[in-house]
């Protein structure tokens, strides 16, 4: 583990940089320890896959006096690490046109067929590492080596909210409208991040997700009965 100034009021600690699900496990537990650690002048923690940022008010502590005290307790809280959990949610997407915009260009890429990248996409159970980008965004990994892609050499303005994009080995959600230059291979119709909610995401790190491909009419059932707040979310334990 080290720790990097961030700025004036911020600091950085890191872990070994790779994608790791043990080092995420030991991030997401650190995280949750600084969240609960009572440390007042700590402003922000954004936890990624093997780092996280701590802000902190400079006029109430310094970074070294901030360095001392997450160092005092760092290692013992971020060894507790939690196990990993049991619980898999399962998120619906379609994988229709015009949902799949880019499935002829991951097609080309991978040498797979349409059916062969939906399979192993809705047979992977991936974890969410972090959440960023746009709030609520969610990156997960890790995709199956085959699936393996580039992002596109031109971004989207626009994708749409609830397109499901692939990147290198990694897949994700677009919780909302926003510019992006995944490989969008299909489409939830979940609300992936509320803000008017308590928890406005959906997904937090550390969750285990498997994709469930359903059809045009079933994808518009579902957005209908979430927009009247009937819709439960599948959670299967294994």
């Amino acid at each position: 583990m080290e720790f990097l100034p961030y700025g004036d009021s911020a600091l950085l600690i890191n872990f070994e940089q790779k994608i790791d699900e043990q080092i995420n496990q030991r991030v997401i537990a650190l995280h949750q320890a600084l969240e609960i650690s009572g440390i007042e002048a700590i402003t922000f923690l954004i936890p990624a896959y093997c780092s996280i940022t701590v802000g902190f008010d400079p006029m109430r502590i310094t970074y070294e006096e901030l360095k001392s005290i997450i160092a005092s307790f760092a290692e013992e809280e971020a060894n507790q690490v939690s196990k990993f959990p049991s619980a898999i949610i399962n998120i619906p997407v379609c994988y229709e046109p015009p949902f799949a915009m880019d499935f002829d260009e991951v097609s080309n890429h991978t040498h797979l067929s349409s059916e062969s990248i939906i399979a192993l996409h809705t047979s992977t159970i991936f974890r969410v590492y972090m959440l960023g980008f746009v709030a609520g965004f969610t990156y997960m990994g890790i995709l199956p080596k085959p699936l393996e892609c580039p992002r596109k050499a031109v971004p989207r303005l626009k994708v749409p909210t609830g397109s499901v994009g692939l990147a290198g080995l990694q897949t994700g959600i677009y919780p909302s409208e926003a510019p992006g230059g995944w490989q969008i291979i299909g489409q939830t119709p979940l609300t992936m991040f509320d803000p008017d909610k308590s928890n406005p995401s959906l997904l937090q790190p550390g969750d285990r997700v498997r994709f469930k491909e359903v059809d045009t009419a079933e994808f518009e059932r579902i957005k209908k009965l979430q927009s009247v707040n009937e819709y439960r979310l599948e959670v299967s334990n294994e």
